[in-house]
């Protein structure tokens, strides 16, 4: 007798098939022979022939006892199988056979009785290599102990990516009991967003027979909603041992928490980047408006969705705070910064409008505490203590914001305002974390803040003070036309000394003065004063320029560590003849009618304050319409440019000189001068009559 398999063909029917192992049977060669009631060996695998080594034309019609079973044995299997015959009862277990070779060999056996249509008793026996049924027994307990005990998630897919199989793991993870899972497709099940590129992907696996291993995925499981998971996914294609694609296999392990330790890494890194980035971006000007910007620039969007800077008025106005009270605030806005278009911008007060928030609201308590002031989840009941008004509330329900922060800005123990933060498009509520990072902002912040309010306070004062000493009207003269301008330094720097003076003299004559005290602030204001009152005296007594020069030098030698220039120009409308004198101060420039600029090339003398340095004096005619241009160095020097390209700028600016005079301080200015230049100007035009 013969033995072939048999398999389905693509019409629904048998077709046979030869040699390639398709099951576990296969794998097992699991022989079988069938004995008659003699115990005459009637049936005869294939298999039976690998195990035993009989062929079955060898076989066939013999004693089975006497081909195969040992003598010291042969009582023992006689009654065996005597019992199966009469009892029907069937036996199991492993027992030592002789081979052809000679060997002896250990099979495990199954042996049933059998009755024919005729009522003839056979006996059949099922066998199979005891070692290596161990072995696959073995392995089968190991892979079924592996799966079910496993922490990693595992399932087993059909070729439609339908579940056979999931283990208890992954009901764990994804919440779902195995057996919802069984005849589900995949996307089903996984709670990804890009549910569809993990599909394609695990379908090329199935293609290919590539696997695809450790794929990162995050996702919010049925069985937690409310957090965020991540799960590392491998795919492989299964195979039976004849190459026949039975489906997928999908192991999924649980790296919520690794995702959860790197991105508050991630988080941390930004954090510091961030705290790093203020400490260079927030505080780069004496500017309180600036700094304000700067700090609202660096909040958003890293750390909210809409951020302002409000500080209280009080405090720009350098008054000393009262004690804090239940009462409401006055705050001034300083800054206004959101990271998308949204209405809740509406809803905030634009940069510089001053306006009152009463003691119930969130950023007055702020203020009022000294503390951080956290909204986790934002509530009707919270907006209205949030925004300013009634349509504030309803902008800032339209915007969507959901969570909201205000930090104090302290500096040195006084509380200067608030930082405000809201969150619209970031999905996440403000946590400890954004308190920390916020208070550490406005920390930085509030420190720059206050230097820059004082400095205002001090350069307004100095401002004043210098406006106070210079001339506030021009006089009339005689045969002299005559425009000013003075330009204190801009904010990032002090108040210099800076002057100009425009003298009545005896006999229609008119003193021109301008000079530079070198330093800034109240105190080279100051000194200025002194000086203006100095020349005003000497200009009184009719001395020629370089005496009055003189005498302001002995003056300044006792003044500490002060060093002047100056020009100082005395003009006779009668003669028509300007004496000049020159203190180490810029060259004037002359403009004759009808001829190109030029400066007057004059003895450049040394500073006032040096000593027992003499200075001469030079006549210089003044025509009709003829222009003297005085000027400090604040109007054409600058840090990237070489003296002499600027004063060549001045003169280019003089080309018209027909223009009024106060036109013509207006070109000087703002052509000549920078946003950012660091120095004061004084600049004095006269044109003879």
């Amino acid at each position: 007798m013969t033995a072939e398999s048999t398999q389905s063909d693509s019409a629904g029917g048998l077709e046979p098939t030869r040699s390639r192992p398709t099951g576990l049977l296969d794998v097992l060669n699991v022989g079988a022979l069938v004995l008659d009631a003699d115990g005459r060996i009637v049936f005869w695998t294939p298999q039976a022939e690998e195990l035993i080594g009989y062929s079955a034309e060898e076989a066939l019609g013999k004693y089975a006892a006497r081909l195969i079973i040992h003598p010291e044995h042969m009582q023992s299997v006689t009654e065996l199988f005597a019992d199966v015959l009469e009892t029907g009862r069937s036996w199991a277990g492993a027992f030592p056979i002789r081979h052809k070779d000679g060997s002896t060999r250990l099979m495990e056996f199954r042996n049933m009785r059998l009755l024919d249509d005729l009522g003839d008793v056979y006996a059949l026996g099922i066998a199979a290599d005891h070692t290596l049924l161990q072995r696959v027994e073995t392995d089968l307990a190991l892979c079924e102990q592996l799966i079910s005990q496993s922490p990693i998630g595992l399932a087993l897919m059909d070729p439609d990516l339908r579940y056979l199989m999931v283990n208890p793991a992954l009901e764990r993870i994804d919440g779902i009991p195995a057996e919802d899972h069984v005849g589900r497709h995949l996307r089903e099940t996984l709670p990804f967003p890009d549910v569809d590129t993990v599909e394609s992907a695990l379908r090329q696996v199935l293609t290919t027979g590539t696997p695809l291993l450790d794929q990162y995925h995050v996702g919010r499981p049925p069985a937690d909603p409310d957090h965020e998971h991540a799960w590392s996914l491998s795919f492989y294609r299964l195979e039976d041992p004849g190459g026949r694609i039975l489906g997928a296999a999908a192991s999924v392990v649980d790296v919520t928490e690794r995702h959860r330790a790197a991105a508050e890494a991630d988080r941390a890194r930004r954090r510091l980047a961030l705290v790093a980035s203020a400490s260079t971006r927030v505080g780069t000007t004496l500017e309180v408006e600036q700094t304000a910007r700067e700090l609202a620039d660096i909040a958003a969007p890293e750390l909210a969705d809409v951020v302002a800077v409000d500080v209280l008025d009080s405090v720009l106005a350098c008054r000393r705070k009262r004690r804090p009270d239940n009462g409401p605030e006055f705050f001034r806005a300083l800054a206004l910064k959101a990271s998308h278009p949204t209405v809740a911008l509406r809803a905030a007060d634009p940069p510089g409008d001053l306006a009152t928030y009463e003691g119930d609201r969130l950023v007055t308590l702020c203020v009022h505490t000294g503390r951080p002031v956290l909204v986790r989840h934002v509530g009707e009941h919270d907006l209205p203590r949030i925004a300013r008004d009634a349509e504030g509330t309803a902008l800032l329900a339209q915007a969507g914001v959901h969570s909201y922060l205000a930090v104090p800005l302290i500096a040195h123990g006084e509380v200067l305002g608030a930082l405000d933060l809201k969150r619209t498009r970031n999905p996440l509520p403000f946590d400890e974390d954004d308190v920390v990072l916020a208070g550490e902002l406005a920390t930085r912040a509030a420190v720059a803040i206050d230097n820059a309010r004082w400095f205002q306070s001090v350069r307004n004062t100095a401002v004043t003070l210098q406006r106070s000493l210079l001339p506030q009207h021009p006089p009339r003269l005689t045969g002299l036309e005559v425009a000013s301008r003075y330009q204190p330094a801009q904010a990032t720097s002090e108040v210099g000394g800076d002057w100009y003076d425009v003298i009545p003299l005896a006999d229609d004559r008119t003193a021109l003065v301008v000079g530079d005290v070198m330093g800034n602030g109240i105190d080279a204001a100051a000194t200025m004063g002194r000086l203006r009152t100095a020349t005003c005296a000497y200009a009184d007594l009719d001395l020629d320029p370089g005496d009055v020069l003189q005498h302001l030098d002995k003056i300044t030698c006792d003044l500490e560590h002060y060093i002047v220039t100056c020009i100082y120009a005395v003009y006779d409308p009668h003669s028509r003849q300007c004496r000049i004198a020159n203190a180490g101060h810029m060259p004037p420039a002359l403009v004759r009618s009808g001829a190109a600029p030029e400066l007057l090339d004059l003895p450049p003398g040394a500073p006032l304050g040096v000593g027992g340095i003499s200075f001469g004096t030079t006549t210089v005619e003044l025509g009709p319409d003829d222009l003297l241009v005085l000027y400090t160095d604040g109007l054409v020097e600058t840090r990237l440019h070489p003296i002499d390209d600027r004063l060549n700028v001045l003169l280019s600016f003089l080309d018209e000189a027909d223009r009024p005079l106060e036109e013509i301080c207006d070109l000087l200015l703002y052509g000549l001068r920078n946003s950012d230049d660091h120095d004061d100007v004084a600049l004095l035009v006269a044109r003879a009559k």
